[in-house]
């Protein structure tokens, strides 16, 4: 099993973003990419650096205005009058469907839903390079590996179509997802993360061809607040293809399990040709944001049930903040996904 990464992800670094009001260091800082990095060699995983695939992959579930936003905004915002390093939004519209401004800041605040998603002048490159790696990893199973490890750094799950939010800029499973739609008829994607995965659902809401699964914990009081609810089962063509399972907080691994059945029992009714993992590690008990208590063997567990499936799998990394076992949990994961993947 390849896991595919390049060095370019790291360039993204924000230093602060707001919690309660409060502004904090940003955790989803470039050394979480060199533990991920570092566990998945130590597992046994061959490092390949994706080709750069341009727009071709992130166009196809992006809009051209929110692409050329994220690749101009951080030049357009520096030519403002004691404007702050990093673009962050102050203004939001109540409504999206208003008049598109032409303004930088009424366009930050259209296309960046909330200030966990701060851009810097490093941003648009180091997100590109995170999805070509989502891209090629799909491409490598196209290509009849069984299964290959994105190592998506910055994460995409919280990313719609055209609005960054939650430390998200480009939905990397939503490109994996795409990519693999041009060799089957049916994906399925799974999301593990603590975090609802709400610019997923976002983006495939109306469709039926890609479903979209998501484990979390329970929204009502936990980001991202307005989305996860397991009443959101999809709209027009995709009424049912969407399917959400928010936990109670603090739920541990063996209350976990059986909701992880209960999804994998709804994908395999889809019968995809192939799977996506988000892969979030922030479901473990001592991660920084963590709101369940997954432990590092659980991981394990996860990885097992997943490979169960049998289907072409591209794992995209989520989620997952700085702790000391932060790598050990990866580990955990892959040797239990690729021990029963058989990879």
């Amino acid at each position: 099993m390849k896991v595919v990464f390049n060095e370019a992800q790291k360039r993204h670094y924000p230093r602060n973003f707001l919690v309660s009001g409060a502004q904090q260091p940003n955790p989803e800082v470039p050394e979480r990419a060199e533990r991920l990095l570092a566990a998945a060699l130590d597992s046994g995983l061959e490092q390949v650096t994706p080709p750069d695939y341009g727009l071709s992959a992130v166009s196809a579930v992006h809009t051209p205005e929110y692409l050329d936003f994220l690749e101009h905004v951080y030049e357009r915002w520096q030519r403002i009058e004691g404007a702050s390093e990093e673009v962050v939004p102050n203004i939001h519209p109540n409504y999206r469907d208003g008049r598109y401004p032409h303004s930088v800041v009424g366009q930050a605040g259209y296309h960046m839903a909330d200030t966990a998603c701060p851009i810097s002048g490093e941003t648009w490159q180091a997100a590109l390079w995170s999805a070509h790696s989502a891209t090629h990893a799909a491409r490598l199973v196209q290509e009849g590996a069984p299964a290959a490890y994105a190592l998506s750094r910055p994460p995409g799950h919280h990313a719609y179509a055209d609005m960054a939010g939650g430390f998200c800029f480009l939905n990397n499973s939503g490109v994996a997802a795409s990519e693999l739609r041009r060799s089957h008829a049916r994906v399925a994607i799974v999301d593990v993360d603590v975090h609802h995965g709400n610019g997923t659902q976002g983006m495939f809401y109306k469709r039926d061809d890609v479903l979209t699964v998501s484990i979390h914990a329970d929204p009502v009081r936990f980001y991202p607040f307005f989305w996860g609810h397991a009443d959101e089962r999809g709209e027009g063509p995709g009424l049912g293809y969407n399917f959400n399972l928010p936990l109670p907080r603090g739920m541990a691994d063996d209350d976990y399990l059986p909701v992880l059945d209960r999804a994998l029992q709804r994908v395999r009714a889809f019968a995809p040709g192939a799977i996506v993992v988000a892969l979030g590690l922030d479901a473990y008990e001592g991660d920084p944001l963590a709101g369940l208590r997954i432990s590092t063997p659980g991981f394990a567990r996860i990885g097992e049930r997943l490979a169960k499936l049998d289907l072409p799998s591209v794992v995209v990394q989520e989620g997952g903040y700085l702790s000391d076992e932060l790598g050990l949990n990866l580990s955990s994961f892959l040797d239990g996904f690729t021990n029963a993947h058989k990879v």
